[in-house]
């Protein structure tokens, strides 16, 4: 046994459950390719400033949760929390945002956080995102809810529930905000969660201590508050998804735990994970870009946990469809097999045969065994008399029959069974 392990709070992804995990991604990436977003990838890790400004220095994610560090130079830096300050960035960097609106990208990787470990919630976890940037449209918000909606239901989700709120714009919210912090300030709260009154406010809305929730029957909802612009936007999102078939739950209390949400916000839950219940959501941000120091460009996006969209599969009992890591496995027979079968493998993979080997000089027996443990569909099995005859054995794993086949036109034979 290795002397090292894995981290506190993070895990190994190793076949075969590493094969789901990478089904899942390509399912939520799919329609978002579909949509015309393209695919970008940014660094592991950002200068801090970057999270705090945009993430919310009253966040739990930037006060508590970041990794940070110092580098030798003395910038500080900080493992990406979250990806979508990062892809923001990235756009405003390469100036993106000087095209064609909106920028439409998608991207895949992981993420850290500093949480106590539990089912669901890990220290290193593994997102799907996809940001619209430069475009305020509420058909834009109901494309992304549309395409993560798609995405679960073409990996076999249902018991999966969205919730829906506004959180208003500059216009109406600080209003909101202001006679939220009088009614709040009524309340018997912690010291913690008091600090949070005049930095944040909507954050204790969603806190999720009962003592807390208790106290917040009859709290002002944002929904009371929208302007009119604001009631007509969220209006045309609900009018679009409801178009589209997408149901969903109107939830004032949702306000996600970022600082940067405005208008439309997202949560989709799964009731099969326990209290870790969130599987993705995002939200529209239209002031984020200011934030970070870019220009105005209002922009829209989510992210879908890849650990806990595999956890709700399980829930569910979905089994997810993964590509068949080996079709074809040869066993050779002798030296002179051996170099034969070895040619024979590197064509059929060139012809997008997923094919494999009895590497090792293993005997019959054991070679078998190995044929039979890697899930392949056939054996192709072959000795000094099969080569002198110019033909190998073609035996199917899962029925037994077994036939000789000419050596020149194996590859083509196993295509055509295979199709």
């Amino acid at each position: 046994m290795s002397t090292f392990s894995a981290p506190k709070g993070t895990y190994d992804l190793i076949p075969p459950e590493s094969e789901t995990f990478l089904a899942v991604r390509e399912a939520i990436a799919a329609p978002l390719r579909r949509a015309g977003y393209g695919y970008i990838e940014t660094p592991g890790f950002e200068h801090t400033e970057l999270f705090a400004r945009g993430v919310g220095e009253s966040t739990d994610i930037v006060t508590k949760e970041m990794y940070t560090l110092t580098t030798k130079g003395g910038t500080e830096l900080a493992l990406r929390p979250e990806g979508t300050a990062s892809v923001l960035r990235a756009a405003l960097q390469r100036n993106l945002h000087r095209g064609a609106l909106p920028v439409k990208l998608w991207y895949s990787g992981s993420y850290y956080r500093y949480e106590r470990p539990q089912a669901g919630r890990y220290r290193h976890f593994s997102q799907v995102g996809a940001e619209a940037l430069g475009a305020e449209d509420p058909a834009l918000d109901a494309e992304l809810i549309i395409l993560a909606v798609d995405a679960y239901r073409s990996l076999g989700l249902r018991n999966f529930r969205l919730l829906l709120n506004s959180l208003g714009d500059r216009e109406c919210r600080p209003v909101y905000r202001a006679v939220l912090q009088d009614f709040l300030r009524g309340l018997d709260l912690d010291e913690e969660t008091r600090r949070r009154i005049d930095i944040n406010p909507l954050r204790v809305l969603d806190d999720k201590r009962e003592e807390v929730q208790k106290q917040l029957d009859g709290a002002p909802m944002m929904r009371d508050h929208l302007c009119d612009a604001c009631r007509e936007y969220h209006e045309q999102v609900r009018s679009l998804l409801t178009a589209a078939g997408v149901e969903f739950t109107d939830d004032p209390k949702l306000v996600r735990g970022l600082d940067y949400y405005t208008r439309t916000t997202f949560e989709f839950v799964h009731d099969g994970l326990g209290s870790q219940s969130a599987v993705g959501g995002g939200g529209r941000y239209d002031g984020l870009s200011e934030m970070i120091g870019g220009p105005a460009l209002p922009s829209v996006g989510w992210a879908l946990g890849v650990d806990r969209t595999v956890l709700a599969l399980k829930a569910e009992g979905v089994e997810t469809e993964v590509p068949a890591r080996t079709e074809v496995f040869a066993v050779p027979l002798g030296e002179e097999a051996r170099r034969a079968l070895f040619s024979v493998v590197t064509e059929l993979r060139r012809a997008g045969v997923a094919a494999d080997f009895a590497f090792g000089g293993k005997g019959m027996k054991n070679a078998m065994k190995s044929a039979n443990r890697s899930g392949a569909r056939y054996a192709v099995v072959a000795g000094e008399r099969d080569l002198a005859e110019g033909q190998v054995q073609l035996k199917d794993l899962d029925s037994g029959d077994q036939n000789p086949v000419a050596l020149e036109s194996v590859v083509t034979t196993i295509k055509e069974k295979l199709q």
